[in-house]
């Protein structure tokens, strides 16, 4: 790199050219970048995707513009490789990028920056500028897709570096890893896979609303549980630890359903009550009595007889 055709007084050319010579002299597996030969505020990129995730194995390209009052206000990027993650040909909107300047550091850097970006691959895009979400599957096609020839992008200058950058990221990125059966039946699951996920699913609601149906085992019902899935939340796997009580078993009976006949027991007290409340209305009518004897001219037979 001609380094004598830029202002190396210029702060931005500065912490560029340190920077270019920080990655030469330390290179990474997961990515690599350089400045164009006649722009270094321009650079090219190249990351591999994240590990045990739908991305690995996949080699995506991308370009960074860095302005002109570089480290001080942040860079934008751009990816040239369908991913299924950030649109293509697009300023992408990360906490790193020029959408977000108050986030921005002067410390970091391209090398930062890249780390970052790989770190941001498999996050949910909760809808961000410039963001995608295929499924796994989709993007673990282009993951495959991406190794077998780099973008093409810009001029002869820009294809040669970003040719250079392929082919030494395809010598540092292992292949696309193959699915396991598990893998295979979690993205692509069959219809009797999808039909034992509905059954268990209406079986944690028939617990939630005590109507499961009972299965005798010997002389006891037990309620059967159903499966408690990895993504299942508190309130499921809570239904599937309760489903896992016993309850009494109830035998058979051809005989019309009868009802019981309710007996109360009085207790002493109520007894008591009882009677006193039986005695009390006896006095009360005896003074009545008396009371009409005595109004009616009978009451002094009444009071020598008693």
């Amino acid at each position: 790199m001609a380094e004598d055709k830029y202002n190396l007084k210029n702060p931005a050319v500065k912490r560029i050219l340190q920077e270019v010579k920080e990655m030469q002299s330390n290179p990474s597996d997961d990515f690599t970048s350089l400045p164009l030969e006649e722009n270094i505020f321009e650079w090219q990129f190249a990351i591999r995707g994240p590990r045990d995730s739908e991305f690995e194995g996949g080699i995506y390209h991308g370009r960074i513009q860095l302005p002109a009052e570089y480290p001080f206000k942040p860079p934008s990027f751009m990816l040239l490789t369908p991913n299924g993650r950030f649109e293509t040909q697009t300023k992408i909107c990360l906490s790193i990028s020029n959408h977000h300047p108050e986030h921005w550091q002067p410390s970091w850097s391209v090398r930062t920056a890249l780390v970052a970006l790989i770190a941001f691959m498999p996050t949910n895009p909760n809808g961000a500028l410039g963001s995608l979400d295929y499924k796994k599957e989709e993007r673990r096609a282009l993951a495959i897709k991406s190794r077998e020839s780099p973008p093409k992008y810009g001029n002869p200058e820009r294809q040669k570096l970003i040719d250079e950058i392929h082919e030494y990221m395809l010598s540092k990125t292992p292949p696309v890893p193959q699915l396991s059966p598990s893998q295979v039946l979690e993205e692509h699951p069959t219809n009797s896979d999808g039909e034992a996920q509905a059954n268990q699913q209406d079986s944690a609601t028939m617990v939630a609303g005590n109507g499961l149906p009972n299965q005798v085992v010997g002389d006891r019902a037990v309620e059967e549980e159903p499966l408690v899935l990895a993504n299942a939340n508190p309130g499921t796997a809570e239904m599937g630890e309760r489903a896992a009580r016993e309850i009494p078993a109830r035998e058979p009976s051809n005989q019309p359903l009868q009802r019981p006949e309710m007996r109360v027991q009085r207790s002493a007290d109520e007894r008591l009550f009882t009677w006193a409340a039986v005695g009390l209305t006896i006095a009360i009518l005896v003074l009545l009595f008396k009371k009409f004897m005595k109004s009616s001219g009978h009451g002094a037979v009444f009071m020598d007889g008693s």
